[in-house]
């Protein structure tokens, strides 16, 4: 929430000031699963995770958020397995999610190279916040950009054709290959 800090025109020997409230604590992580299934529209599966400072408080995802989101999109989408795609985080990486993820008979999980981000479906999807919703905008306050945020992915959810555009970005083939011979 802090704005950048950039140079302008001035009247010689007066520093041009603007002033801004706000102390800009908090931030917000944002965790999405981009998901597509042959004959159905395709889905975005999102959870926040608001960091605001307190003591005890994680700053960002912990493994068993990542659980949950992944439990809650086998909730959401029954009947089928789920394939995924995941960069190289360290939380990704953690030996407890490994654990969780080889143990769960409709997971399996495919590992990005590093540094890789155009191969990530998420990543168009979090562009697409960052130039639409999010963009020009100066935040009153925490609560007014988990708003604005959770109402640009609102949008995003409802416009699957947004999502395709992120999943074919990738050059990443979806449909399903049997066994070749």
């Amino acid at each position: 929430m802090r704005p950048p800090r950039s140079r302008t025109w001035g009247r010689r020997g007066i520093t041009p000031v603007i002033r801004v409230r706000g102390g800009g604590s908090g931030s917000v992580s944002v965790a999405g699963l981009a998901c597509c299934r042959p004959g159905h529209r395709t889905r975005l599966i999102y959870r926040l995770h608001h960091y605001r400072g307190r003591k005890g408080q994680t700053k960002a995802f912990t493994w068993t958020e990542y659980r949950d989101l992944l439990t809650a999109a086998h909730h959401q989408l029954p009947g089928g397995m789920i394939v995924l795609v995941w960069d190289n985080l360290g939380v990704h990486l953690r030996a407890e999610l490994r654990a969780f993820t080889a143990a769960q008979s409709w997971l399996e999980v495919f590992q990005l190279p590093s540094y890789a981000p155009d191969l990530n479906p998420v990543e168009g999807i979090w562009s697409v916040l960052k130039r639409g919703p999010l963009a020009n905008i100066a935040f009153t306050g925490f609560a007014h950009l988990l708003h604005v945020i959770k109402h640009g992915l609102r949008i995003i959810q409802y416009q699957p054709a947004l999502i395709d555009g992120c999943l074919a970005g990738t050059g990443l083939s979806l449909e399903p290959h049997g066994p070749t011979s």
